[in-house]
């Protein structure tokens, strides 16, 4: 099955403690290029997201987006700083003493007072959370795979039809061509026969020119050619594995062919079907383009 280069895809679950959103999206590029946006204290799941994503996809420029957060508190130790907490309340009491106040200190009091806690975040298990990571960017690429397919199961039908098409362009090129150097014949003689007003005309010579020219304008191995290209593409359409680089080679000597065509061609017939064919094959190319 064929994929277009372009895709979205997101995927979202809670693990662990944590919500984790990844979402990835591509636009076609000729190699596979990847970049990514990490929370900066995970910033070593970059490299990890990086090799993981090429193993599902071969090109295309992808940029990934993670965010975590933390719902549970998992990741925050809270301590007590005992020895400031000391100090407040040994201040405090002298402070009583001293002044002859009632000593009403409680715990509730102590805690409104600054620097009492201390908040350290706990040292992450880069291991775990990459497996959580990892299972939903896994989800994100089913999605985006599948968005990739479902572009590319249009982009398949579509040149399909203009396949069709430029079948049906050569296979008149085809039947046009012998008629044009008959034509020519006509015309030789016709002509012949007004500058000389005389009907005994060396129809051997004509007859040798008429060939002459049936050999300068004869398209057959050509139209061979473009048949041969329109089955090895159609082919190509059936195989499941990234085929954006051989089409593209292919599309090359479809335009190689009909430019030949089109500069053999001494009919106005056959130069406007070759213009029809290149349009086709034109469009075919920019299809080709965006396809993995």
């Amino acid at each position: 099955m064929i994929r277009s280069m372009t895709g979205f895809g997101r995927a979202q679950q809670v693990i662990g403690g944590r919500d984790i959103l990844v979402e990835i999206r591509s636009v076609n590029h000729r190699y596979y290029e990847f970049s990514a946006r990490v929370p900066r204290a995970y910033g070593y799941l970059e490299e990890k997201l990086k090799s993981y994503i090429n193993g599902r996809i071969s090109r295309g420029k992808v940029e990934v987006g993670v965010t975590i957060a933390n719902i549970e508190g998992k990741d925050a130790l809270i301590e007590v700083n005992r020895t400031i907490a000391k100090g407040y309340v040994d201040a405090l009491r002298d402070a009583n003493e001293e002044l002859g106040l009632t000593d009403d200190l409680t715990l509730s009091n102590l805690i409104r007072l600054p620097d009492i806690f201390t908040v350290r975040k706990t040292a992450d298990d880069e291991e775990v959370i990459w497996n959580d990571v990892r299972t939903v960017a896994d989800e994100a690429v089913e999605n985006f795979v599948a968005m990739r397919e479902k572009e590319g199961t249009k982009m398949k039908e579509d040149v399909l039809g203009r396949l069709d098409l430029i079948g049906r362009y050569v296979d008149e090129v085809e039947r046009l061509s012998p008629l044009s150097a008959e034509n020519y014949r006509t015309k030789l003689y016709n002509r012949l026969c007004e500058i000389l007003s005389d009907k005994n005309i060396d129809e051997q010579r004509i007859l040798t020119e008429a060939a002459i020219f049936a050999d300068k304008t004869a398209v057959a191995e050509e139209t061979v050619r473009l048949k041969s290209h329109i089955r090895q593409l159609e082919d190509m359409l059936e195989l499941d594995e990234p085929i954006g680089r051989k089409l593209d080679f292919l599309i090359q000597e479809f335009n190689r062919e009909s430019n030949t065509i089109g500069s053999k061609a001494q009919d106005i017939a056959i130069t406007k079907i070759v213009v029809d064919l290149k349009s086709e094959i034109e469009k075919i190319r920019e299809q080709i383009q965006n396809i993995e």
